[in-house]
């Protein structure tokens, strides 16, 4: 019996072994499959951030189905991925017809030459963890679909007026003394020949006719990998015209910008002379951006001297290496008396804006806008297009609840922002300004110039219009109206028109606007812009007997009353400065625009230098442009577009700072 329970006993021993094994296995497996499943959420939701970057950057919208064409978030020119890395790996899946890489951008547009390859490339892609060359880390890309690729010819831009840069000024042998005579430790007057190597350079370039005066001050800047210098102009009163710069050691991308906005990269070659003179020295800002590696033409592997056009198609980067700068100036003796007194600190106090009046009849208006509305977009056109590239959402849901095949008009699109969100309807836009309107043009949208107040479509030809942020830059009540009027006429019965204008209450609700918030949770300095105004509020620049503006309708006053609008009216005094970032304390206000660079970042050089004579520091210098706003008060968007005839008034609501109205022409 004994035996026969020991036999019985041992034949059990394997069958529980092997189902603590096979226990082991399940669990094993379904920890794994867990381990799956959570990969797949988190690339899912990854694909779904990505997504909405494009949206938010582009305007592009990803497809669910299988297309020749793909975006590839985090395999971009802004992380470091060049286009040879991205290349080698989307070539493994098929014919490679683009590729695409944005300047500092988190992505890049591939197409293929079949839908298949870019299926295949898809799947293998999404969610594949790469390394990044010269680079001590990993990222793992996120692939969607999206309908087409499309590349247009970049316009190849021109080097700032005033600016030259000479190739191979020097030999190698040459570099190589000047990098040597400079003593990073010792002092100045221990340099190892530095000011005679100087003087021979110096004697070489007036002799060549590069320059026309010697300069009587060095500065020697030193710049690793990832280190820069903030945009800048050198103050015009310590400085005369020309400034000449030597790269030595590396080649590096240098950055121009003009208060329009216009911006210009342009390579600087090792062993290159930079000049600049005239406009580019007194009006444009340069600097460098710190970063360690360089955006480039990929065609041009980063050694020729020129700009770096916006040709998505031929770009990659370039690795920087340490840079020795030799940048000598003229001290100038006396005021500055350049043709930029914008910018120009010895004119500056010599200068005072006188703000304009209050118009009192339609030829005053028109001036008015002319002057601080017109002039002023087509002047910051570009600067105000790169702050304008995230779609409103209320804005977005209006044109998304439209009917596929609606014809819509945007008057007043700016930069074209909203022209593209829902491709269901045929969008068409007009602005006032030319260079917006050109901006839109860049986009393939389809703008045209014109005057809100005359927009040249047919009456009753649009299903639907959209006026975001361009009735409040009318400065009487009848042009807002007559602009609100166009609206109506264009719009066929049944049709809808969406008025966004900006609200006088920036505190709505017990909540404070964006508009505000931004002020509030700036830790920096506020900024101060000076005008020859004071800014106090609007009971302190008013007198007690300020009549009411002859331009507001009786009936629109009435009305706006009836609804409670603690509106001020407008007086024939000077329309105060607005300060940004406050509450507004009159209707009818200038606000600046100031075209500020970029402030100090993280990582700008703290470099070594040497001077041959008593300098200033140099400051960032731009112009305020004013613009005229009429705020509106709680109500009163909403009456003067219940004033007209056959008009319902849908809805009316407050979004971030605006009063924003829904009408329906009857």
């Amino acid at each position: 019996m004994t035996a026969r329970h020991g036999t019985a006993g041992r034949a059990h021993c394997p069958n529980m072994a092997a189902s603590s094994q096979i226990a082991s296995i399940e669990a094993k497996t379904s920890e794994d499959d867990l381990k799956v499943h959570k990969m797949k959420k988190k690339v899912l939701r990854k694909q779904v951030r990505a997504q909405h970057t494009l949206m938010r950057h582009e305007g592009i919208e990803c497809i669910s189905h299988a297309t020749q064409n793909l975006v590839i978030a985090n395999a971009g020119l802004g992380n470091e991925m060049s286009r040879h890395q991205l290349l080698r790996i989307v070539e493994e899946y098929g014919l490679v017809e683009m590729l695409l890489m944005p300047p500092n951008k988190p992505y890049s547009f591939v197409k293929y030459g079949t839908r298949e390859e870019a299926k295949k490339a898809f799947d293998a892609l999404n969610g594949k963890e790469v390394t990044l060359e010269d680079v001590d880390h990993n990222i793992i890309l996120y692939v969607n679909f999206v309908e087409k690729v499309s590349c247009q010819n970049a316009v190849p831009t021109s080097l700032p007026p005033g600016l030259v840069v000479i190739e191979k000024i020097i030999s190698p042998e040459e570099e190589r003394r000047m990098l040597e005579s400079v003593d990073w430790i010792g002092d100045e007057e221990t340099q190892n020949g530095l000011p005679e190597i100087c003087d021979i350079f110096l004697e070489k370039c007036l002799k060549q006719g590069y320059i026309k005066h010697k300069p009587d001050q060095l500065t020697v800047n030193q710049y690793e990998p990832g280190q820069g210098i903030p945009p800048h102009v050198d103050t015009h009163s310590a400085f005369e015209d020309e400034i000449i710069s030597l790269s030595l050691g590396a080649e590096i991308v240098m950055d121009f910008k003009h208060p329009d906005g216009r911006t210009v990269a342009i390579m600087l070659p090792r062993c290159s002379l930079l000049v600049m003179a005239g406009e580019s020295r007194y009006l444009w800002t340069h600097g460098i951006t710190p970063r360690k590696y360089d955006v480039i033409q990929a065609s041009e592997l980063g050694q020729k001297v020129g700009t770096i056009t916006a040709d998505v198609g031929d770009l990659t980067l370039n690795r920087r290496e340490t840079r020795t700068s030799f940048t000598f100036r003229k001290v100038r003796r006396g005021p500055c008396n350049c043709i930029y007194p914008s910018v120009c600190d010895s004119q500056k106090g010599r200068q005072r804006q006188v703000q304009p009046s209050f118009p009192h009849d339609e030829v005053e208006a028109s001036k008015l806008e002319q002057e601080y509305v017109h002039k002023v977009y087509e002047e910051i056109a570009t600067h105000f297009s790169s702050t304008r590239h995230s779609p409103w959402p209320r804005i977005v849901e209006f044109l998304r609840s439209l009917p596929k095949g609606s014809v819509v008009a945007d008057v007043g699109c700016g930069n074209g922002k909203y022209l593209g969100i829902n491709e269901d309807l045929y969008m068409v836009g007009c602005d006032r300004s030319r260079n917006l309107v050109d901006i839109c043009g860049e986009k393939n949208q389809e703008a045209f110039v014109c005057d809100a107040l005359q927009v040249p479509l047919r009456s009753g030809s649009c299903d639907a219009c959209i006026s975001v942020a361009v009735i409040h830059h009318f400065s009487t009540a009848e042009r807002r109206l007559a602009a609100i009027r166009e609206l109506v006429r264009l719009l066929r019965p049944g049709g809808t028109a969406l008025i966004y204008v900006w609200a006088m209450e920036q505190e709505y609700k017990n909540q404070r606007s964006k508009y505000l918030k931004e002020k509030h949770n700036n830790k920096d300095k506020e900024e101060q812009i000076h005008t020859g105004t004071s800014q106090r509020p609007l009971s302190d620049q008013m007198p007690d007997n300020s009549s009411q503006n002859s331009a507001h309708s009786d009936l629109l006053l009435n009305e706006l009353k009836d609804e409670g609008c603690d509106a001020k009216p407008a007086t024939a005094t000077r329309l105060p400065v607005h300060t940004n970032r406050t509450s507004f304390h009159s209707q009818d206000v200038l606000v600046p625009w100031h075209l500020k660079g970029t402030a100090k970042k993280k990582g700008e050089s703290a470099d070594t230098v040497l001077f041959l004579a008593d300098s200033k520091e140099s400051q960032e210098l731009s112009p305020v442009f004013h613009r005229y706003y009429h705020v509106f008060c709680e109500g009163e968007l909403e009456a003067a577009c219940r004033s007209l005839d056959c008009v319902r008034v849908q809805k009316s609501y407050y979004d971030q700072g605006n009063w924003c109205v829904v009408l329906e022409k009857l």
